[in-house]
């Protein structure tokens, strides 16, 4: 309340309020000065207000005192209870972790006002989650309570949290969140086998890595704490089969790695051990984190093609050895306990020329047709052996075969020689040096012998010396040589090897005379020589010839076209039609319509141009134009029609095929005659229409419109 000492009691003076919520939040009594709150006052709102009041004169509204400020301070109550952060909590920590181990901090906060009692003051406690976790009272924290705690037992707990004010006493606002602790993996598990021994089988013909079976050990562990790595310990298949492991299933999946053979061996047994390949060193007091099992593996017989001795057969044979000859064996057996009988064959495809047979029995290749090591060294067959009993059985080895040697050949000239001498040539002039090959091969090198052949040895203008270097040089006899005399000389050489059997050939060196200058450089040879014909080459005269053959293709093939030409038809378009094609498709003008088709022509034969000749093809022969008698006028025109009918079918010039005529003609064959009014011999007034009711609903319109015509009339 306030109160002015100039307040006389006699209501002279006006008590006026304001500042914070004055007039809304607090009001006042301009008679008396009391002050009241209108509305209940929240101290987490606003907890200081500042007021202002002052007294006036009320008639003059003069203040009578200065104004005074005054503080109203709001004391807090417990009317808040704590409030969690977050509404639910998300923890998780590792399975087995011990007593006291941190898991979350969970935070509670109270508006009410914590310097003014315990209003404020939070305490924790756990409503749900004993016996596993616990939460310290003043700071929230929560901790397990529980030693060893399984995840494969239990993965999710949730635990209810309260906070509760005034310290937690009697009477204290409280509120609760709830969190959600999960227990992660680790690896305290160990792979166990779920059986001691697994049993397999696995033909014998099973190709390497390809998989025989698949095993796998149990692990309660999850991610990489559940990876297991599998190998073979122990036993007989150790270096035949192998194992991995299959990252998405983990499982041991066992290959082979060598090939199986029943009738070798038909039963392995292997010792596999899977292991963990990520050990936790803090778990390894819960005993090895690995476990074995025995495989056994029962290889199954299959029928095999059989098998050569070796894998590869590389034989040799001279290219003189008669026909028929044996030059090897190949050998094959079939592997399986039957040892069913084998039949030996080449393969033709590797052998086109049929040069090698092979006797299916045994095996021996023999030779059928003549080798020459110069035409092809190496042959290359492929032999197939199979079994009698079932061809399907069979196998492929490759045969190398080496033709070896023998001096078969004779050497001959390296290159043809066609050498000249000068008229002037001195005597044991050195014009020319020879040299030869030999296609036979020669381990220690060839060695050729050179000498003029015995015919020309005595009579020769020339002399042969063999420089023993596998050369030999070509000297002048006689100082002089007269080209008019002898143009050409051909001088006979006898080439020999020292091969077994001896080789040799003759061959011959052309020598012409030629005129030289004082060098010995050759100006001019013989008057052929001189003068060559004007002749043309073999290369021209193919082209000529060539061309002379595609000219007349050429004329060819333009006549016959031309000649089909005229065998075409000449109407080639579909628009085009012909002329005896007549369309009728107009609905015309009516009976006045005198512009309209005149019928007559079709009587008029005289309208007809009898020279006009079919357009489709062109005519074979061409026959008189025949003229025929004209139809009278007044003749009918089914009649008309009738009469060229019978004109043409016995005429023997009219053109065989079909016409179509068109004729837009009644005819007199209807059962109520023409309604039209041409060539009526009777008037409207002579017509009785009573027939038209007879006609049914479709004339019923005209029955009525000259039914009441006659009324009319009548009338």
């Amino acid at each position: 309340q306030l109160h002015s000492d100039q307040d006389k009691g006699d209501g002279s003076l006006k008590y006026i309020l304001s500042g914070d919520g004055a007039g809304d939040l607090f009001i006042i009594n301009e008679n008396t000065g009391d002050i009241q709150a209108t509305k209940r006052l929240d101290r987490e709102e606003k907890p200081v207000y500042i007021l202002r009041a002052q007294a006036i004169n009320r008639r003059t509204g003069r203040p009578v005192e200065p104004e005074s400020e005054f503080i109203i301070k709001i004391h807090d109550i417990n009317d808040n209870e704590p409030m969690f952060t977050k509404d639910v909590y998300n923890a998780s920590i590792p399975e087995m972790s011990d007593v006291g181990t941190f898991v979350v901090q969970v935070t509670a906060t109270d508006a009410d006002d914590p310097t003014y009692g315990n209003s404020a003051k939070v305490v924790y406690s756990i409503l749900q989650g004993q016996p596993y976790f616990s939460v310290e009272s003043e700071t929230g924290i929560i901790k397990t309570a529980l030693l060893n705690m399984d995840r494969e037992n239990r993965e999710q707990y949730q635990v209810v949290i309260q906070a509760k004010d005034m310290g937690g006493q009697m009477g204290g606002l409280s509120g609760t969140t709830t969190v959600n602790i999960t227990l992660t993996d680790v690896n305290d598990n160990p792979p166990r086998f779920p059986q001691s021994t697994y049993q397999f089988r696995a033909p014998e013909s099973t190709p390497l890595d390809s998989p025989v079976g698949r095993i796998k050990a149990n692990d309660a562990d999850v991610d990489e704490n559940a990876e297991i790595e599998y190998s073979i310990t122990e036993g007989d298949g150790y270096e035949v089969f192998g194992i991995t492991t299959d990252k998405d299933t983990q499982e041991g999946i066992i290959t082979v790695k060598k090939a199986l053979d029943f009738e070798s061996k038909n039963l392995y047994i292997l010792k596999v051990e899977a292991t963990n390949t990520h050990v936790d060193p803090r778990f390894l007091y819960l005993g090895p984190f690995k476990d074995s099992a025995t495989v056994r593996i029962q290889v199954e017989d299959v029928d095999e093609p059989p098998m050569f001795s070796r894998p590869a057969y590389i034989m040799e044979v001279k290219e003189d050895v008669p026909l028929n000859s044996i030059i090897g064996t190949v050998t094959a057996q079939d592997p399986d306990a039957a040892k069913n009988p084998v039949k030996y064959s080449v393969d033709r495809h590797t052998d086109m020329d049929r040069v090698f047979n092979i006797n299916s029995g045994n095996g021996s290749i023999f030779t059928s047709k003549p080798l020459d090591r110069e035409t092809l060294l190496w042959h290359n067959i492929t032999v197939i052996a199979a079994e009698i009993n079932n061809p399907k059985q069979s196998s492929r080895v490759p045969v190398f075969i080496k033709v070896l040697d023998v001096n078969d050949n004779a050497p001959e000239f390296a290159m043809f020689y066609e050498t000249f001498v000068c008229e002037n040539a001195k005597a044991e002039q050195l014009i020319q040096t020879l040299s030869a090959v030999d296609k036979d091969d020669s381990y220690n090198g060839h060695q050729f012998s050179f000498s003029l052949a015995p015919e020309a040895a005595s009579s020769s203008n020339f002399t042969l010396q063999d420089n023993r270097d596998n050369t030999a040089g070509i000297f002048t006899r006689k100082t002089r040589y007269n080209r008019h005399e002898t143009s050409t000389y051909f001088l006979p050489v006898v080439i020999s090897d020292n091969d077994y059997p001896i080789q040799s050939s003759t061959e011959t060196v052309t020598i012409r005379v030629c005129a030289c200058d004082h060098r010995g450089k050759m100006l001019s040879c013989n008057a052929e020589a001189l003068i060559h014909p004007t002749g043309l080459s073999t290369g021209a005269l193919i082209a000529i010839l060539l061309c002379i053959i595609i000219l007349l293709v050429t004329v060819v093939l333009f006549a016959a076209l031309r000649r089909q030409r005229k065998k075409e038809p000449l109407i080639i378009s579909k628009e085009d039609i012909r002329d005896n094609i007549v369309s009728y498709n107009d609905e015309g003008g009516g009976e006045e319509d005198t512009q309209a088709f005149d019928i007559g022509t079709l009587r008029n034969p005289e309208a007809i141009d009898d020279n006009k000749l079919r357009r489709d093809i062109v005519p074979e022969t061409l026959f008189m134009p025949r003229r025929t008698a004209a139809a009278r006028d007044n003749t009918d025109v089914r009649d008309f029609i009738n009469q060229r009918l019978k004109e043409n079918d016995t005429d023997p010039t009219a053109p065989p095929y079909d016409s179509l005529a068109t004729y837009a003609y009644e005819g007199n064959g209807s059962v109520a005659e023409s309604l039209s009014s041409l060539e009526s011999v009777t008037t409207d007034g002579d017509q009785d229409y009573d027939y038209l009711s007879d006609w049914g609903p479709r004339f019923k319109k005209l029955a009525d419109m000259y039914g009441s015509m006659d009324s009319d009339k009548d009338s």
